[in-house]
């Protein structure tokens, strides 16, 4: 069982198991008004969680201080959002756009998008979890929002074509993927000339105690696969990306976690 394990012990694939059984459980969470988040459910408020032990974070407060209008959103579209910022309201999104979700979830950041890029635009997203898959389905068609597309796959090997894409963006995924630098390799392959990325992510200013990175509830809770600022932004930088820069920084814990939005160009 991967349960027993500690993250480096497991293979690649082994982690994304876990991973994708952890956010499965975010799909299934019940239409509570505030139900919790993966990264901050209360099982994984523990010494090397990304929460403070003794916050009450909810989804509706925590999409409220992250700036989302959720106005008209049905709850099911936003009980398992599971997001450390909101990298859509930074991405300068313009009408007839095609922006690329990676990491999408139950659809929260693709269905703000959807309304900034247009009937013109198109927004996709890549996930690799079915039940959230599915869950973003249904919300689209009850928002009756048609210019979305959802897809199954890994964003270490994207289901998307070459040079397709104009915007880049995700929410607190690429920490979960056990190799950053293929993320950031294929998000470079899949931006048209001149695009850009624009996420939102967890990141270290020091490194993780190793019993901290090496608990499989710390990994999924978007802790333990964090890395480096420094070599989160090297890693863009050899995909082949100008312009990288960590744009803001909120929420820096005991362990040296922070939420960051991070940006860069795909050159001409």
């Amino acid at each position: 069982m991967t349960e027993t394990k500690k993250v480096s012990e497991m293979e690649p694939d082994e982690i994304k198991k876990a991973v994708r059984e952890a956010y499965s459980r975010v799909a299934d969470v019940g239409n509570e008004k505030d139900s919790a988040t993966s990264c901050c459910d209360p099982p994984a408020q523990t010494s090397s969680s990304c929460c403070p032990p003794e916050a009450k974070v909810t989804t509706a407060s925590l999409t409220e201080a992250l700036g989302y209008d959720t106005k008209g959103m049905p709850i099911s579209a936003t009980e398992s959002f599971a997001g450390c910022g909101n990298p859509v309201a930074l991405a300068s999104l313009k009408e007839g756009e095609v922006v690329l979700d990676l990491g999408s979830g139950a659809g929260l950041d693709m269905f703000v998008a959807s309304k900034k890029v247009g009937e013109s635009g198109k927004v996709i997203g890549v996930d690799m979890t079915p039940a959230m898959i599915e869950k973003a389905k249904k919300n689209a068609v009850e928002l009756g929002i048609t210019n979305v597309e959802f897809r199954f796959g890994d964003i270490e090997d994207m289901p998307v074509d070459d040079n397709s894409v104009d915007v880049v963006i995700s929410n607190c995924v690429i920490n979960l993927a056990p190799s950053k630098a293929k993320v950031f390799q294929e998000a470079y392959r899949v931006l048209k000339p001149g695009g850009r990325v624009m996420v939102s992510d967890i990141v270290l200013s020091k490194p993780l105690p190793k019993e901290v990175s090496d608990e499989v509830i710390t990994y999924t809770g978007c802790i333990g696969g964090a890395i480096l600022d420094e070599e989160y932004l090297q890693h863009m930088r050899d995909a082949g990306f100008e312009d990288v820069k960590i744009t803001s920084k909120a929420g820096q814990s005991l362990h040296g976690s922070y939420s960051a939005y991070v940006a860069g160009r795909k050159p001409e």
